[in-house]
C-alpha cells in the first residue's frame, strides 16, 4: 500500500511538472506570435504558481494587449505593495499610469521615490538604474543629482554621471566626471583606464573622445603641476596613441618633478620596445644614461640601449655597414669598460650573434665566446646559453660536427629542460643536413612529445619534410640537394643554395618538395631584410600550393611580415584570419587567434571582419 501511495504521488508530481511546462511552452508561443487573448490565460495559471517578475511583466502586457487595464493595474499595485522594497515593481506601475492618461499618479510616485531617497549609495544607484532600464533618463539624472547632495563627499557617483552624459552625447561632461574621480581618489586611475580604453577609438585620427580628454588633461595638468596623476594619465594617453615622441616630452618633466631619477623614462623606454618603437626607446634609454652613473638606471639603460641596437639589427634588418660597425664598437666599449663576467653574459651573447650574422666577424665572435666559456662565475644555464651560440655559429662556419659536439652537451646536461630540448632539435638538423635522414628521423620523433611547444612544432615539420620527401632513389637525390641548400641557407650561402633549389626543379619538375622550395627561398630572402621579394615567394606558395600542408606555414609569415616588418596591422590581420577561417587545425591557430585579437583590439580590423 505504502508503495502503491508512493507510485501514486511520482506519477501526480510528474503530470504536475509536465502540465507546468506546457503551460509555459503555450504562453511563450501565443504570446510570440502576438495572439494575447490566448496567452493571457495561460499567464494567468503560470502566475499562480509562479508570481515571478519576468511572468507579472507578461501577464501585465498581455491583459493591457487584450483591454483589461483595471486588472493590469489591479495586479501592480497587488505586487508593487507586495515587494516594496523593489523599486523596478513602483516604476512599472507608474509607466502603467502614464501610458493610461494619470500622469499625476505616475508623477506622484516618481517625485515620492526620489524625495524618499535614502542616504546610501545602493539606494541612490539602484533607483538610478530602475529609472534607466525604463527609459527614465530625466528621473534618473535627477536620482543622480539628489544623492550626490545627500552622500555628500562619502561616495562619489561619477561613474554614473559619467555613463548618463555619454548616453545623451554629452561628451565633454562624461570625461571630466571621469578626470573628476582622480581628484576623489588617485587609486581610480587604474578603472579609468579600463573604461576609458573601450570609450575611445585610438586608432581614429579625428577621434572627438580622444581629443576632448586630451585637452582635459593637459588644462588639469597646467592648473595642477603637483598632482603628477593627471601628468601620468596624459602619458598614458599618448602610448594608446602610439604617440611615444609626446609621452616621452611628458614622462620626461614627470621624471624631474617627482624625482624619479629616471625611472618613469626607463619605464617608457621598455613599452617602446614592447611596441618596437626602436627610435623613441633608444631616446629613452639615452636620457637615462645621459643623466649619469649616479642614476640607479645607469647600468640598466645602458644595457637597454645595447639591446635596441641588437633589436633593431636582428628585427627589422634595416642598416648600413657604418651603423652596423658602430653598433659591435658599442657592445666593445660597454664590455671592455664592464668587463666579461657573470653579470654581463647576455651582452657578450647579443655581441657575438651580431658579429656572426650580420657582421661577417664569426672568427671574432668564436673567440668572445670561447673566452666567455673560461668564465668561473657564470651559471650552468648562461654555460649552455653560451654553447649554444657557439654551435650555431660553428653552423654557419662550416664546422657542423663541432657543432653536433656542442648540441650534445646541452642536450645531456639539460635533458628535461627547454634549452635541452632545443639543443637536440638542432643536433638533429645536423645530420638532416649530412643525409643522414633515418637517424634524424629517430630523433625529431622523440622532441614530437617535448612539452616546449616551439620545439615539437619545428620538430613535427621537419619531420613531415623528410618523411613526404624521402624514400624513392630519385627522392633520395632531391632531398639530398634540398638539405644541402638548406644548410647553405643558414651559412648565408644564399647563390649557392637557391641554384640548388634551381637544380631540383629543373630534374625533378613535378617533385613535392616544389612548395618547401618556395618556403626555403623565402625564409632566405627574411634573413636578408628583403621582405618585398621574401613576400612574392610565399604568394607564389599560395597560389601553386593552396591545398598543400605549407600554405597555412605561408600566410602566418605574411602575417608576421606585415605585423612585424612592414608595419601593416590592418594587412596582417587578414592572413591570420585565413588561417582561423579555412586552416582550423593548422598548427598556428592558437597563436593566429592571439594575433588577430590582439590587432583587432587595437583597432586594426573591421568590427564586421571580428571573430
Amino acid at each position: 500500500m505504502k508503495k502503491l501511495l508512493t507510485t501514486l504521488v511520482f506519477c501526480l508530481s510528474t503530470v504536475l511538472i509536465m502540465a507546468q511546462g506546457s503551460d509555459q511552452q503555450l504562453a511563450d508561443h501565443y504570446y510570440g506570435k502576438g495572439e494575447f487573448d490566448k496567452a493571457v490565460i495561460y499567464y494567468e495559471r503560470i502566475y499562480d504558481r509562479d508570481p515571478s517578475k519576468f511572468i507579472v511583466k507578461r501577464f501585465v502586457d498581455c491583459l493591457e494587449q487584450t483591454g483589461q487595464f483595471k486588472e493590469a493595474e489591479k495586479l501592480l499595485r497587488k505586487e508593487a505593495a507586495k515587494h516594496s522594497t523593489d523599486l523596478e515593481y513602483q516604476i512599472l506601475l507608474a509607466k502603467h499610469y502614464e501610458d493610461h492618461d494619470k500622469a499625476d499618479k505616475a508623477l506622484k510616485i516618481y517625485d515620492g521615490l526620489i524625495e524618499d531617497l535614502m542616504p546610501s549609495s545602493r539606494s541612490v544607484i539602484n533607483l538610478y538604474n530602475a529609472f534607466k532600464s525604463q527609459g527614465k533618463n530625466e528621473l534618473a539624472f535627477q536620482t543622480l543629482e539628489k544623492g550626490r547632495k545627500l552622500l555628500k563627499k562619502s561616495y562619489p557617483l561619477n561613474f554614473q554621471f559619467a555613463e548618463y552624459y555619454g548616453s545623451i552625447g554629452e561628451t565633454e561632461l562624461m570625461m571630466n566626471e571621469y578626470l573628476d574621480l582622480l581628484d576623489y581618489h588617485s587609486s581610480y586611475k587604474t578603472s579609468l583606464k579600463r573604461i576609458l580604453a573601450n570609450q575611445i577609438d585610438f586608432t581614429k585620427e579625428d577621434s572627438e573622445e580622444y581629443n576632448i580628454l586630451k585637452e582635459a588633461l593637459i588644462t588639469r595638468t597646467q592648473k595642477n603641476p603637483s598632482e603628477l596623476v593627471y601628468a601620468e594619465m596624459l602619458t598614458w594617453l599618448f602610448i594608446q596613441r602610439q604617440n611615444f615622441g609626446a609621452a616621452l616630452v611628458h614622462v620626461k618633466a614627470m621624471d624631474k618633478r617627482s624625482d624619479a631619477n629616471g625611472r618613469l623614462v626607463y619605464d617608457l623606454g621598455t613599452i617602446c620596445v614592447e611596441n618596437k618603437d626602436f627610435y623613441h626607446a633608444r631616446k629613452s634609454f639615452e636620457y637615462v644614461v645621459d643623466m649619469g652613473e649616479e642614476s640607479a638606471y645607469f647600468l640598466r639603460a645602458q644595457n637597454a640601449l645595447l639591446n635596441v641596437r641588437f633589436l633593431e639589427v636582428t628585427t627589422l634588418r634595416n642598416y648600413s655597414n657604418e651603423e652596423l660597425l658602430a653598433t659591435v664598437a658599442e657592445y666593445e666599449a660597454a664590455l671592455e669598460k664592464y668587463g666579461m663576467k657573470r653579470s654581463t653574459i647576455r651582452l657578450v651573447l647579443e655581441l657575438a650573434h651580431i658579429q656572426a650574422f650580420y657582421a661577417n666577424q664569426s672568427g671574432e665572435a668564436i673567440e668572445l665566446l670561447t673566452k666567455a666559456l673560461e668564465l668561473q662565475s657564470t651559471t650552468d644555464m648562461q654555460r649552455a646559453e653560451i654553447k649554444m651560440l657557439l654551435a650555431d655559429i660553428h653552423v654557419l662556419h662550416g664546422d657542423v660536427w663541432e657543432a653536433s659536439l656542442l648540441y650534445m652537451q646541452i642536450d645531456k646536461d639539460f635533458k628535461y629542460e627547454p634549452i635541452g630540448h632545443e639543443a637536440k632539435f638542432k643536433n638533429a638538423r645536423i645530420f638532416y643536413y649530412d643525409g643522414e635522414f633515418d637517424f634524424a628521423q629517430s630523433q625529431l620523433d622523440v622532441l614530437k612529445q617535448s612539452t616546449t611547444k616551439l620545439i615539437a612544432n619545428d620538430a613535427l615539420k621537419l619531420s613531415l619534410l623528410i618523411t613526404d620527401n624521402y624514400g624513392l632513389d630519385s627522392n633520395y637525390i632531391a632531398m639530398n640537394w634540398f638539405a644541402n641548400a638548406d644548410l647553405l641557407i643558414e651559412q648565408h650561402q644564399y647563390e649557392k643554395a637557391f641554384q640548388l633549389f634551381d637544380s631540383i626543379i629543373q630534374e625533378y619538375p613535378y617533385h613535392s618538395l616544389g612548395d618547401e622550395i618556395l618556403l626555403k627561398k623565402s625564409k632566405a630572402m627574411q634573413q636578408q631584410g628583403r621582405w618585398t621579394e621574401a613576400i612574392v615567394f610565399l604568394e607564389d606558395l599560395l597560389k601553386y600550393y593552396t591545398d598543400d600542408i605549407l600554405a597555412d606555414d605561408a600566410l602566418f609569415q605574411l602575417g608576421d611580415i606585415y605585423e612585424n616588418r612592414l608595419s601593416d596591422p590592418a594587412k596582417s590581420a587578414e592572413y591570420y584570419k585565413r588561417i582561423l577561417f579555412d586552416y582550423k587545425g593548422s598548427l598556428y591557430t592558437e597563436e593566429a587567434r592571439k594575433r588577430y585579437q590582439y590587432l583587432r583590439d587595437k583597432g586594426f580590423v573591421e568590427s564586421k571582419n571580428s571573430l
